[in-house]
């Protein structure tokens, strides 16, 4: 008897999405393992219901199929938003430390794709699937892997990109909240390393009065209809640019490499280069609403691409995956543990700094601020680690991992 197979549409599927989010949000406000670990609701929802549609369709009862557009829409107004936040006048306020921490962070990710394209020529894979055991689901979390997972699958025929993504985001969620604090912990133990509230403290941006800032932080009709346009309009000429980056092609000895980039990366650069005009000529923009419409297309953007997963896909790539992952928990490690805490300047900040480093490293941001939340409560302050960490994770590092993650893309093929 063949199975039954059902396609919902747009409709149908944002409709269940939204009802995984709830149940996402009940659970990680009743289990402690969800909460300590920071996963975010519609990723706790979206995995029952996939693992619910697993059983269905491996004992032959039924097949769901669920309308992608929803998804794409939403995630290119996240990562739109996501580009608005790339204040790089910012960046250069920060001082040293940011620009350091950054170009550690950047460093990272070069290392994570590395090492999961080496392994996945080991394993015989093609070499860009092994990216999704890198850095699209370690730094980037599941709104990056959510995003080239489907985009490697559909558009490059990349066999079980998008779940292997998934669950590598998932694993990486749990293991850099474990990592971090045990690892600050034994350096902190280790050199005596003492809290210092006399040191710098935490950086406001200059020449903002009290009038621009509560500006950006309104709430209001206008406001979120204002943040609106902005994501829409960015989104919408993004397309264009993404269409002349998609269009270019390189020749490598001899090998012409045609670039391939997701749909929002041109969305990303074009809201960047908006919100540095902005800056430039002092136009205030809707920070908060812009911030706030990111973090519903991200919720929702999440829970459809988690209940879209197909995880009986995930049999051939089981072991190898395990192998992936473990490497990525070893080099976040030693990473984390002997380079971060030493260039960031071997004292308690530093040691704030590389739990944090192993929560966003392999999970997010919010993972980081988790791990340094627990340390400081124990160990006291830490105001540079508070400033540095959620500027470069938050603002900046998803900008640089896209484009390092679209060059490993384009570069691969040569040598696969």
């Amino acid at each position: 008897m063949e199975m039954a197979k059902f396609t919902l549409d747009m409709y149908q599927t944002a409709g269940v999405a939204m009802l995984l989010f709830v149940l996402g949000r009940f659970l990680t406000t009743k289990v402690e393992f969800l909460r300590r670990c920071c996963i975010p609701a519609p990723v706790a929802g979206g995995l029952v219901f996939a693992l619910v549609h697993l059983v269905l369709y491996m004992t032959g009862v039924v097949e769901l199929v669920f309308d992608e557009n929803v998804k794409n829409f939403f995630m290119t107004l996240f990562f739109t938003s996501v580009g608005y936040t790339a204040c790089f006048r910012l960046l250069k306020k920060g001082g040293k430390k940011v620009f350091i921490f950054l170009i550690v962070a950047i460093v990272m990710v070069c290392m994570q794709n590395l090492l999961s394209s080496v392994l996945a020529g080991v394993f015989g894979w093609d070499l860009r699937l092994g990216l999704c055991t890198g850095s699209i689901p370690m730094v980037g979390g599941h709104g990056t892997a959510g995003s080239y997972g489907p985009m490697m699958e559909n558009d490059l025929g990349i066999a079980g990109a998008n779940v292997l993504a998934i669950a590598a985001a998932t694993y990486g969620l749990v293991a850099g909240s474990l990592m971090g604090g045990p690892t600050a912990r034994s350096i902190i133990h280790k050199y005596d390393l003492k809290s210092n509230e006399s040191e710098e403290e935490i950086m406001e941006m200059d020449g903002e009065s009290a009038a621009d800032k509560a500006r950006a932080e309104r709430l209001d009709a206008d406001a979120f209809t204002n943040a609106a346009i902005l994501l829409i309009v960015a989104a919408g000429l993004g397309t264009l640019l993404t269409a002349a980056f998609n269009s270019a092609q390189i020749t490598i000895a001899g090998n012409v490499i045609k670039f391939t980039f997701p749909t929002y990366i041109g969305s990303m650069v074009i809201a960047a280069i908006i919100r540095n005009f902005c800056d430039a000529r002092h136009i205030v923009m809707p920070s908060t609403a812009i911030d706030l419409w990111g973090n519903v297309s991200l919720s929702i953007f999440l829970a459809i691409a988690l209940m879209s997963l197909k995880l009986w896909q995930l049999a051939d790539l089981a072991l190898p995956m395990i192998v992936m992952l473990v490497a990525q928990t070893v080099l976040m490690f030693v990473f984390a543990r002997f380079i971060v805490f030493n260039i960031m300047g071997r004292d308690y900040e530093a040691a704030v700094m590389t739990s944090a480093f192993c929560g966003f490293g392999m999970g997010a941001t919010p993972n980081a601020m988790a791990n340094m939340q627990v340390l400081t409560k124990r160990y006291g302050p830490a105001p540079q680690a508070y400033f540095v960490v959620p500027l470069v994770g938050s603002l900046f590092i998803d900008f640089f991992n896209g484009i390092i993650i679209t060059l490993f893309m384009n570069i691969l093929p040569v040598f696969g």
